[in-house]
């Protein structure tokens, strides 16, 4: 059985998640580059990941898509 979170700690958590494993592949692939398409599908996979991990709604879901995705991560959830 999973803790009552505060609001908004799962995206947190899913952010802080997403970005561990975004270093340790970057510290992997130091020494080559891979293409771009190649990154986006891989990020889009760890996002994905993240959502079952954390249990996110579909909007915090996308969050994450515009936050990795743009780099921005400007958008406010309610």
């Amino acid at each position: 059985m999973s803790a009552i979170q505060p609001k908004g700690e799962k995206l947190r958590q899913a952010v802080k998640w997403i970005s561990g494993k975004l270093g340790e592949e970057d510290s992997e692939q130091s020494s080559r580059d891979l293409p771009r398409d190649i990154a986006h599908r891989d990020l889009h996979e760890l996002i994905q990941q993240a959502a079952l991990k954390f249990n996110l709604s579909p909007r915090e879901e996308e969050f994450l898509n515009s936050f990795y995705g743009k780099g921005e991560g400007q958008e406010q959830l309610d």
